[in-house]
């Protein structure tokens, strides 16, 4: 009888530190309290200069915007858990509750708006070309008709300048960014259009290092802002974060690392809710 009781009090003390050990590595996401705990944050896996998933780790000026708010929110970087947003998964992951956020060169629209809530904007880009850096014969969007203009498969870009600035534009669709950045150094090509940051983030890769230019044309402007979950509390703290970042120097230091090697001239840092249409 006597070990029968030792035998049950051991279990009740063995259930109770297996559930206190239970609790202590408890990973899920708090909603920005930090303390030992994970945030998942979506990025993009495949945009260089802006997100990218590398042997060494993530890089990019979204993965360097996403730390910092990471930080403001209590978390350290090994506290992240990145996850792959691929665009057409945006609203579905931050409704699922999948991430926390989104920093993904994801522009802020009234479609989206309806379905997720955004921080920022934190970076004001615009549908721009990406040309040979000896190209002198386009000077404007009207110049890019009879030429061939590479976008990827799927992507609206190409087409908004054939059927807005240059209806006798040639359009070349390709699979990959990459695909139409070799097709313009081997001439397959003449100019590539999309978000002038996404053109300059690939530009600025070290083998394409001053091989190419960016038009300058600003096209249209696309405002990126962080998703959140619909009536989440967390986008006035990333609205917080992202003030702080512009103020202490950090967010420009982004940029220029970044996307700086392709002599991207970024627009300076929007305010908070001030949406360019």
């Amino acid at each position: 009888m006597k070990l029968r009781k030792v035998t049950a009090a051991s279990a009740v003390v063995l259930a109770l530190a297996l559930s206190a050990t239970a609790c202590g590595s408890n990973d899920k996401k708090d909603g920005g309290s930090g303390g030992g705990k994970k945030i998942a944050i979506g990025i993009k896996f495949d945009q260089p200069g802006l997100g990218q998933k590398t042997p060494q780790g993530y890089s990019g000026f979204d993965v360097d915007v996403a730390k910092y708010v990471a930080k403001k929110l209590g978390y350290n970087e090994d506290q992240i858990e990145w996850k792959e947003s691929k665009s057409a998964d945006r609203e579905t992951m931050l409704q699922r509750g999948d991430v926390e956020f989104i920093a993904a060169t994801y522009s802020i629209t009234p479609e989206r708006e309806k379905k997720v809530d955004f921080a920022g904007p934190y970076l004001l880009a615009h549908q721009d070309v990406l040309l040979r850096a000896d190209e002198t014969s386009i000077k404007s969007p009207s110049d890019l008709n009879n030429k061939k203009l590479c976008s990827v498969t799927g992507s609206t870009s190409a087409q908004n300048v054939h059927d807005r600035l240059a209806p006798k534009a040639n359009l070349q669709q390709y699979p990959t960014y990459s695909a139409c950045l070799s097709g313009l150094q081997n001439k397959a090509i003449d100019a590539l259009t999309t978000d002038d940051s996404i053109l300059a983030g690939y530009a600025s890769q070290a083998q394409f290092k001053g091989k190419f230019k960016l038009g300058g044309f600003k096209m249209t402007n696309e405002n990126y802002g962080i998703g959140v979950k619909k009536g989440s509390d967390l986008k006035a703290k990333i609205n917080k974060a992202l003030e702080e970042m512009v103020a202490d120097g950090s967010w420009q230091k982004a940029v220029d690392a970044n996307l700086g090697p392709a002599n991207y001239k970024n627009e300076p840092a929007p305010k908070i809710g001030d949406i360019k249409s």
